[in-house]
């Protein structure tokens, strides 16, 4: 019997924890609001955060090489 529960999407978490002045982590590109409700997001808003974050962290990348 196979199990067909999807499983939880992983924190993109790199240990690089440094919030902007934004409250915008350096290291995953997520809020501080974002961070601390992650446990308690379904899949959906797990993926939600993951495609807000990787568009803040372009965003950072870009503006370091300015």
């Amino acid at each position: 019997m196979s199990d067909t529960t999807p499983k939880s999407i992983q924190s993109p978490c790199v240990r690089n924890c440094c919030l902007n002045t934004d409250d915008v982590c350096l290291g995953c590109g997520r809020t501080l609001d974002e961070i601390r409700a992650w446990s308690a997001l379904s899949n959906a808003e797990r993926h939600e955060v993951l495609q807000r974050s990787e568009h803040r962290r372009r965003q950072i990348q870009t503006n370091w090489r300015l």
